[in-house]
């Protein structure tokens, strides 16, 4: 009886399998093993809960955060940096992106948050309703002019003063009792933790969230919706990933960690 048919299949077997551990290596070498977010400042504590609940779900893909203000990440983005996504607390920036060509998509809303103004514990300025803030001599810290809260707190200013009980010239004063404009939201919120100034307006998740400032209530009427939108970077070589995470996100999952953290469905 012949042997070569039994060679012939063992060394047909032999190739197949080389093949297919090949193909596998190819593949799981060109798999996604991580996804760098940039998330905006006020995310921080959100993203951190994210990140632990993506992975339950998603282990082949971690996560890795970097928080600043939305501007700074814009342009640290145009500038090269190799981020896969774009979490901003506003939709201006990341649509910014898009039209530098630099983002793909849509903006994806995936966030609603709302202002609160907050003080240090123990109030020691006695501000009593958002009013207060055009006192005379009451020290508020505020953002730079590209951080988003920023523009929200413009927002509200103006609002508050058609409100009853505000004065007419409310948004001249409040103006001038800003004596600093920190880098982003979560240095503002530090600041009067520190008791540095005597108020700020932050975002309401900030405000609930740390345990060293009181809150002092906003009218609903005059509130300011702050909306977050996402986008995934073009020159990220995790597109389908990053693409998965954006839906993961605006999902009952991402949805679900986010009310956690006091912010609500676009």
């Amino acid at each position: 009886m012949s042997r070569r048919p039994a060679i012939g299949l063992a060394c047909g077997l032999a190739i197949g399998l080389t093949l297919a551990v090949a193909v596998e290596a190819c593949s799981t070498s060109g798999a996604p093993s991580g996804l760098t977010i940039y998330g905006a400042a006020s995310l921080k504590g959100a993203l951190s809960a994210v990140s632990t609940a993506w992975a339950s779900s998603n282990p082949g893909v971690t996560l890795v955060i970097s928080t600043d203000s939305s501007a700074a990440l814009e342009t640290k983005i145009e500038q090269g940096a190799p981020a896969d996504v774009f979490l901003s607390a506003d939709t201006t920036n990341p649509q910014e992106l898009i039209d530098k060509g630099l983002a793909d998509g849509d903006v994806v809303r995936f966030a609603v948050n709302r202002l609160a103004v907050i003080v240090p514990i123990g109030n020691p300025a006695g501000i009593l309703t958002p009013a207060d803030l055009a006192r005379r001599g009451v020290k508020i810290i505020g953002a730079g002019d590209s951080v988003p809260i920023s523009t929200y707190a413009a927002r509200l200013v103006i609002n508050l003063a058609t409100q009853a009980g505000y004065p007419l010239d409310f948004v001249k004063r409040y103006q001038a009792n800003v004596t600093s404009r920190e880098d982003n939201v979560a240095s503002v919120v530090s600041k009067i933790a520190l008791g540095e100034g005597d108020a700020a307006i932050v975002y309401t998740t900030d405000a609930n969230t740390a345990a060293t400032v009181a809150t002092i209530d906003v009218p609903e009427a005059a509130n300011v919706p702050a909306t977050y939108g996402g986008v995934v970077v073009r020159a990220s070589k995790n597109g389908e990933a990053a693409r998965a995470f954006l839906r993961w996100l605006r999902g009952p999952s991402g949805q679900a960690v986010l009310a956690s953290f006091g912010f609500s469905a676009p």
